[in-house]
């Protein structure tokens, strides 16, 4: 009979595993981004939710107070993603807001194009819910804000002082394409988001 080895101390496979709380955080969004990516936030439990991130209850209860909390910081963390890419595009692309107008058009369209697309997780997990002070609602509408606020001051410097009516212009293009793409997917009315965009900013620089 062969004595076993002594474990060395890096192979203590019954040390538990420490994360910090980010750490944590991050599984936890990870793991709801997937389950509501999949499905729709209504439909996933938090038993089910707290099994498929291997975490504890209590672990994932510390963290979010509640399934609205967790719901509202999905969307507040996709929200800083989306709006980070725009960020970096746009200072890509300063010194020309035509470009950087159509290339927050060229993203929506690739996003709609893409295997799996299901709609915009803002619009539908938003519309789950009917309290307009819900966390969720909260946060897609501050992401939309923002989208908006870019898209004008893009706007502003195609038609100065006067870009809002082609920020609106836009950002209701970058709404169809989503409500089109999840519903008719990327063949149908989505596919001319691109075009529309182009001829409506050519229109608001002609007339100035």
């Amino acid at each position: 009979m062969t004595a076993a080895l002594p474990l060395a101390a890096d192979d203590d496979i019954s040390a538990p595993v420490r994360r910090s709380r980010a750490e944590r955080q991050a599984i936890v969004l990870d793991t709801a981004e997937r389950l509501f990516a999949g499905r729709s936030s209504r439909s996933v439990g938090m038993d089910e939710l707290v099994r498929e991130t291997g975490l504890g209850k209590m672990t994932v209860y510390r963290l979010f107070k509640s399934k609205d909390d967790l719901v509202g910081a999905y969307l507040t963390r996709k929200a800083a993603t989306v709006l980070g890419f725009i960020d970096a595009e746009l200072d890509r692309l300063e010194g020309d807001p035509r470009a950087a107008l159509l290339s927050v058009v060229d993203a929506v369209e690739r996003d709609v194009t893409r295997t799996g697309f299901r709609g915009c997780p803002f619009t539908n997990v938003s519309s789950e819910y009917d309290d307009p002070q819900h966390p969720a609602r909260s946060a897609a509408a501050d992401y939309k804000f923002e989208l908006h606020a870019r898209l004008e001051r893009l706007a502003d410097e195609i038609v100065p002082a006067h870009g809002d009516d082609l920020a609106a212009q836009i950002h209701l293009i970058i709404d169809g394409m989503y409500l089109s793409g999840g519903l008719l997917g990327p063949d149908g009315p989505a596919a001319h988001g691109r075009r529309l965009a182009e001829r409506l900013i050519e229109i608001a620089a002609a007339r100035g």
